[in-house]
């Protein structure tokens, strides 16, 4: 859990510092969501083999982050850059909560009885299918020649 949240953290003050630096490059573009997913990835692939989430919610979640980085790079071939628009970030954000809460085992909040470390996992796992479909309708137009 240590790991993580100092990974986490350090994810983010990295992205402040470039961008108030003015240090945002194509590389820190691409590797920086690329590490993101392969952290949280990582973190929920650990969680469903010790059986604290579902496998199959796992699996939506990887399937949309490797869905959304192919279409990352579709959209870089046409010179376009893909955003993080708003329910991405909430995405990111419950993700994060989730891991966390769930390495904790839910510590603090299982006494009272409220499952948060579930819940936020449940409205993880909506937002990564929200933000998925928003971004593969908004940008559409890059399969209209296919078929």
């Amino acid at each position: 859990m240590i790991i993580f949240v100092v990974a986490s953290l350090t994810d983010f003050a990295d992205g402040q510092i470039a961008r108030r630096n003015h240090l945002v490059t194509n590389f820190g573009k691409f590797a920086d969501p690329l590490a993101d997913k392969l952290l949280v990835i990582t973190a929920f692939i650990f969680l469903a083999v010790q059986g604290s989430v579902p496998a199959w919610a796992v699996a939506i979640i990887l399937w949309r982050e490797l869905a959304v980085t192919g279409l990352r790079l579709l959209l870089s071939n046409e010179g376009e850059v893909l955003a993080a628009a708003w329910p991405g970030k909430i995405k990111t954000t419950t993700q994060m909560i989730a891991i966390i809460l769930l390495l904790l085992n839910n510590v603090g909040f299982a006494t009272l009885g409220i499952p948060l470390a579930q819940i936020f996992f449940y409205v993880a796992v909506f937002f990564t299918l929200y933000s998925g479909i928003e971004y593969f309708y908004k940008n559409r137009s890059v399969f209209a020649d296919s078929f």
